[in-house]
């Protein structure tokens, strides 16, 4: 059975958005509802609660033994990755390290001052804004 052009261009868009629903694209947060956080207050919550591994700048703390070392902040791996995804990372933790959840003793909000706070970590390449 042949399609006529109309059919062909029909069947291209639904399947041009049924792929777009499995992608990343136009999806900003990945299913969490982004908040703006307070880096200010952020900042305090990450010196109470995430210094001690992460340390003071976010490049984590020499001589803690972890296997595999905590998260550093400060790099690419994790200033490219949404919101969302960082947020459920605090949230929920990161299993089979010492990434705890943080969730059962940080709000929502709070969580999303950390992050704000953490954005403050990146390290932007000459000629980026």
């Amino acid at each position: 059975m042949r399609m006529t052009v109309r059919e062909r261009v029909l069947c291209s868009l639904v399947a041009g958005l049924c792929g777009l629903g499995f992608s990343n694209l136009g999806v900003k947060q990945s299913g969490v509802l982004a908040k703006e956080g307070d880096a200010v207050t952020g900042r305090e919550i990450y010196v109470n609660t995430c210094m001690l591994c992460h340390g003071i700048d976010g490049r984590g703390v020499r001589g803690l033994q972890f296997v595999p070392p905590p998260a550093d902040l400060t790099s690419l791996a994790v200033q490219s990755r949404l919101d969302g995804s960082l947020f459920r990372r605090i949230h929920d933790g990161k299993p089979n390290t010492v990434m705890g959840a943080w969730k059962h003793a940080l709000s929502d909000e709070e969580i999303w001052d950390v992050l704000a706070y953490v954005r403050t970590f990146r390290i932007e390449s000459p000629g980026q804004p």
